[in-house]
């Protein structure tokens, strides 16, 4: 066991830096943390004779976020709550590999103080999160009152959550009103083969509920698609669209090359495609009952450039 192995780490401590991928495993000493080396996520993992093990522990980081002033794309903000077009690339609070320059930092510096303490030391203010290569708007709080209100509406699904999302190939369902509707559920937990991954589990996870609505197609290539959330689970909408064989274009997690859809595409359109390295999803809608004044809000947001570049490629080879 590592734990008898090791001196000042405690068991659930190495468990944690085993499942974040910390841990190499290689056939010789020379060989840990080199091409030949696999990584093991699965504290349970029983080590072969000959087998050498190195453990990597991260340094340690700040237990408090600094605040870091950062441009914002601030789209309503009151003395209760702030609405943010979270762009790209922008990771929602302190993690291990993203220590600072998150979301967090940035709200700390913009509201000071006053930022709620209900989420935790390192996730003030934050009710709900977005991915970090997901865009959108996304809501916090700037006191605990209006922490508390928020996490209630989320816990009874009284948020309204839209996203838009461009999609390997044509979801199909429901037939209404002219268009096809569908929903897709099922429990969502870690992945047992990829721990750094969620699945749609046959047991265990936490249910899930993600409803679509198919907006426009691409042949048989892509498809738009509109997404609302009925429960919020850790990449759930990503999660549910790949069990269902339509992952998000771009996804680095849930989407597999499709060479064979695209092989036939114009060549600034299959170069394009290749050059998303992210996730083409962006949250477009948000209204909730603002939880402290009882004002009814709602808050639009277009895709990025980037996705949006995408789209217009895609549509002009409808018009082909």
């Amino acid at each position: 066991m590592l734990s008898q192995a090791i001196d000042g780490l405690s068991r659930m401590r190495i468990k944690a830096l085993i499942e974040a991928g910390q841990v190499e495993v290689g056939m010789g000493e020379n060989d840990a943390q080199t091409n030949s080396s696999r990584t093991v996520t699965e504290a349970s993992y029983r080590v072969k004779s000959g087998e050498h093990i190195v453990l990597t522990v991260p340094p340690a980081e700040d237990a408090t976020p600094l605040p870091q002033a950062m441009d914002l794309t601030i789209v309503f903000e009151d003395e209760h709550l702030i609405i943010i077009d979270k762009p790209a690339g922008l990771v929602v609070h302190p993690a291990p590999g993203h220590p600072d320059r998150t979301l967090v930092n940035a709200l700390l510096a913009h509201c000071g103080d006053s930022l709620s303490g209900i989420g935790g030391v390192r996730r003030p203010g934050i009710v709900h999160r977005l991915d970090k290569d997901t865009s959108g708007l996304m809501v916090a709080a700037k006191h605990d009152a209006a922490h508390v209100g928020l996490s209630e509406l989320f816990a009874s699904h009284d948020i309204q959550r839209r996203y838009r999302a461009l999609v390997w190939g044509h979801p199909s369902n429901i037939r209404a009103r002219g268009k096809v509707d569908g929903r897709i559920e099922g429990n969502i937990g870690r992945d047992p083969k990829n721990r750094k991954k969620m699945a749609v589990v046959p047991k265990g996870g936490k249910w899930a509920v993600t409803h679509y609505n198919l907006q426009e197609t691409y042949g048989l290539i892509a498809s738009l698609v509109d997404c609302r959330l009925e429960t919020g689970r850790t990449h759930q909408i990503r999660v549910h669209l790949s069990s269902k064989g339509h992952p998000v274009l771009g996804d680095p997690l849930y989407s597999r090359a499709r060479r064979g859809r695209s092989s036939d595409l114009p060549d600034d359109l299959r170069q394009a495609i290749a050059g998303f390295t992210r996730q083409a999803l962006h949250a477009v809608e948000l209204g909730f009952h603002h939880p402290v004044t009882g004002e009814d809000l709602i808050f639009y947001s277009d895709p990025p450039f980037d996705m949006q570049a995408l789209l217009v490629l895609f549509q002009q080879l409808n018009s082909a």
